[in-house]
């Protein structure tokens, strides 16, 4: 039989000897320019293929600029430019008025600069400039949007420790910055909830004058007829002070270090480490990217091909030698793991570091990264929107106007040698920050070996007053109406140790039937069949899991908080733990024409009111205080019980409803109860 294979001098790719018509250049349009007598500078590039016309605008502002006490001020100001509208153009006509043209307007504030941008047809560009230029400099900053910015802030904020890597990118940042660093610090409640609008308006005052501004404008027009609209439009803006953009220096000292952040619901392990990186305008920085790629490219670069496909420890791995234009960038290299190789993975990244600075690369591993590079090169100018925010960028960040070219001609010079040498010079393997985000049960010991672990606190600061002072009263007329309500609740001679309710729960209007067994001192299993199917939630000892759409998932750690906080305030925990409550009587307060003798006790650190019936001494009414993530602060919360029933020598509401800060949030109707069961 003959044999099929082909020869090696035969074998060819079929790829190989097709033809392939030229492809069409990219011509880089000319960039023009001019700047109005107030300081503005223009950019324009004419683009006839389409009727459009984009305007952007680059504002010399930023969050860096925030004071400390205000973190988040530029971001909320930038993102209420926008939603508030204009005195003349109001949010909601504003809104109407674009899309009825199929126009947009969008403005933000970043950490080193401001942005506006406009999309419009071209017949309805001279309409809508000036509405445009309105936005940006009058805008009306109304009440009710800067709280809707700051709730959405504030609801970021409360989920920011679901995901390991967020938290992960955010502690490494302050690690290797400093907490009080700028370049380190984050928006907390309290930051948000000291912004108020006169705030707003002095920020945008202070900034959004022609002096910080630069204006580009593409697509189709003429650009003589172009100059003298904007000439016009922009003309008469007040130049106004010229920002300083002041970005602190790092005091950086190389060390090394082993941090660990807790997160409990999870199975692998986020590690994050590195160093201080660089500035955008080192002689070097070319050679630094092409190393950079040959150790952390996605798919060809070294920790990719040895971390996760050789060795199997990741599903991803990546890395990066960061170099910023106005504060130096971080190098980091990033994987997630198993909780069991943790340290596995470290030691794997760690020895391809030190690889890179002890050995050359090979000729082919410069070759692709080179192509790669090169090849990639082609999308930078895209589209003539690209190359003039290229352009703008550039002169924004004092780089020069072909920064893209010279960094091209440094990738296509750089050598073997020079791939080396520069990791040598640039990276610390000896000064290594460590930082993993995981669980500390299944990680177990394996980071001892690093050195002393640090362990970071990632817990949410809630503002604001927690209850937390001592109230004094009659101490022994309290310990005498907590023991009544302790005996009508729990009828002397009864044992209790778990109760099992059924029922169903009413919140904002969806009725939802509900089970729930609680076992005393901290064991929850509750099950509430819900319009996407049932959900069932197990708390015990501090942590628990959640069970939904046939999907088991580790229960956060938040919620797991304030599961047990519930549970501890209820009636019946403090019934069983009334010798550890400091009860003190603070006399009585009429609610609804009915008079309840008020018992005052303390709760995990914080105060909880029980107004007491005084004939049924049954807690009709329990009040506190709990933080609320989604307003970022305290809410009084008043738990109001009805329709007492008595199973087995306990009692139980069998209506209870919940009120928060004076309005209805919730109710729970319940059916039966059993104890012991």
């Amino acid at each position: 039989m003959a044999d099929s294979q082909q020869s090696p001098e035969n074998d060819t790719n079929p790829y190989e000897n097709m033809d392939f018509p030229e492809l069409n250049d990219f011509q880089k349009p000319e960039v023009e320019t001019f700047t109005t007598k107030n300081g503005i500078t223009f950019y324009l590039v004419e683009d006839t293929e389409l009727p459009l016309i984009n305007v952007s605008t680059r504002v010399r502002t930023g969050g860096v600029l925030n004071p400390n006490k205000k973190t988040g001020l530029a971001s909320i100001t930038g993102t209420v430019m926008r939603s508030g509208g204009t005195e003349t153009y109001p949010a909601d006509s504003l809104n109407a008025m674009l899309e009825n043209r199929a126009a947009s307007i969008e403005t933000s504030i970043g950490f080193t600069s401001g942005n506006a941008s406009m999309d419009v047809l071209k017949e309805d560009f001279e309409d809508l400039l000036p509405v445009y230029i309105d936005i940006l400099t009058n805008p009306a900053f109304p009440e009710d949007k800067i709280e809707l910015a700051k709730t959405q802030q504030k609801s970021s904020i409360s989920r920011r420790n679901d995901n390991s890597q967020q938290i992960g990118v955010r502690e490494f940042q302050k690690i290797i910055y400093g907490e009080d660093s700028p370049y380190g610090r984050t928006t907390e409640y309290e930051t948000i909830n000291n912004i108020s609008r006169e705030d707003l308006i002095s920020f945008h005052d202070k900034h959004f004058s022609a002096s910080n501004m630069k204006v580009g404008v593409v697509g189709d027009f003429d650009a003589e007829e172009m100059k003298q609209k904007l000439r016009n439009s922009f003309g008469e803006l007040s130049a106004g002070d010229k920002t300083q953009l002041e970005f602190p220096e790092v005091d950086y000292e190389p060390k090394n270090s082993i941090n660990f952040a807790e997160k409990s619901d999870v199975n692998q392990s986020f590690v994050l480490m590195g160093h201080i990186g660089g500035m955008r305008d080192n002689p070097d920085y070319a050679k630094i990217q092409v190393m950079n790629e040959v150790l952390s490219a996605t798919f060809t670069g070294r920790l990719f091909k040895i971390i996760r496909t050789e060795m199997g420890l990741a599903y991803s791995v990546s890395g990066q030698y960061g170099m910023n234009s106005f504060y130096p960038g971080i190098f980091y290299t990033g994987v997630q793991t198993k909780s069991s190789t943790t340290a596995e993975a470290i030691d794997a990244i760690i020895e391809q570091i030190e690889r890179l600075q002890n050995e050359p690369i090979t000729k082919q591993e410069l070759q692709d990264v080179k192509d790669q590079i090169l090849n990639s090169a082609v999308f930078e100018y895209d589209s003539y929107e690209e190359v003039l925010s290229e352009r703008m960028s550039n002169e924004y960040r004092g780089l020069p106007a072909n920064a893209f070219e010279q960094y091209i001609e440094g990738v296509k010079a750089t050598t073997i040698e020079d791939v080396q040498a520069v990791a040598q010079e640039y990276l610390d393997p000896d000064n290594l920050q460590i930082l993993v985000v995981g669980n500390k049960e299944e990680i177990g010991d394996q980071l001892q070996k690093y050195g002393n672990v640090n362990e970071i606190d990632i817990s949410i600061p809630e503002p604001g007053s927690s209850n937390k002072q001592v109230v004094e009263g009659d101490a022994e007329k309290g310990n005498a109406w907590l023991s009544k309500m302790t005996d009508a609740v729990i009828q002397p001679g009864t044992e209790l140790n778990s109760i099992s309710l059924s029922g169903e729960m009413n919140m904002q209007g969806q009725k939802m039937p509900m089970s729930s067994t609680i076992t005393y001192p901290d064991e929850i299993e509750q099950t509430i069949s819900g319009p996407m199917g049932e959900i069932k939630v197990m708390y015990e000892g501090g942590s628990g899991k959640m069970i939904a759409g046939g999907q088991e998932r580790p229960l956060p750690p938040q919620m797991a908080k304030n599961l047990k906080s519930t549970l501890n305030r209820s009636f019946l925990s403090i019934a069983l733990n009334a010798q550890e409550v400091d009860p003190q009587y603070v006399g009585t307060e009429e609610v609804d024409g009915t008079s309840y003798e008020k018992v005052n006790v303390t709760v995990d650190g914080s105060n909880v009111e029980l107004l007491l019936d005084p004939e049924t001494h049954y807690p009709d009414i329990i009040r506190y205080q709990q933080f609320n993530p989604q307003v970022g602060e305290q809410v009084t919360v008043e738990n109001r019980n009805s329709d007492w029933h008595v199973v087995d020598g306990v009692a139980y509401p069998y209506l209870q409803e919940t009120i928060a800060n004076g309005n209805k949030s919730g109710e729970a109707v319940y059916e039966s109860h059993e104890i012991n069961q």
